[in-house]
């Protein structure tokens, strides 16, 4: 899997995840996105556990109504807070990309936000957290 994301890029993405999984960081991809495919995403890259938007179907058809809150903005703050009670006193490093994410990643002991646009960049600033560019 690496080999094959590499070449569609963020290998800094890619070798932060390593990074994280050679100091035996417990992995949680916390995501608004939704189940389609999350988790599959988050199994390739070695994550322990998926938290992600939920979508219903009825056999093979696509029915569309949630299944479980929006992970985004104040229910990632919740998330985040539930995981933090089942790992407690585990650090928590976050990773956002959206003004939306700004909330979580500030409860973080280290939240960054990611190739945030113009917006979300100044609303981290405004609350001092890093933003970082990954190619």
């Amino acid at each position: 899997m690496h080999d094959v994301a590499r070449r569609g890029c963020y290998a800094q993405a890619l070798d932060q995840v390593a990074a994280h999984r050679a100091a035996h960081h417990h992995l949680v991809l916390l995501s608004a996105s939704t189940d389609l495919y999350v988790p599959r995403l988050g199994e390739a890259l070695g994550f322990a556990q998926v938290v992600c938007t939920g979508v219903e179907w009825a056999g093979d058809a696509l029915v569309g109504n949630l299944t479980t809150p929006n992970r985004r903005g104040q229910e990632k703050v919740r998330v985040l807070s539930q995981l933090r009670a089942q790992w407690p006193g585990v650090p928590v490093i976050a990773y956002g990309n959206a003004a939306s994410d700004i909330a979580h990643l500030r409860l973080a002991d280290q939240g960054f936000l990611v190739n945030g646009n113009s917006h979300a960049r100044r609303v981290a600033a405004s609350v001092g957290v890093p933003c970082l560019t990954w190619r």
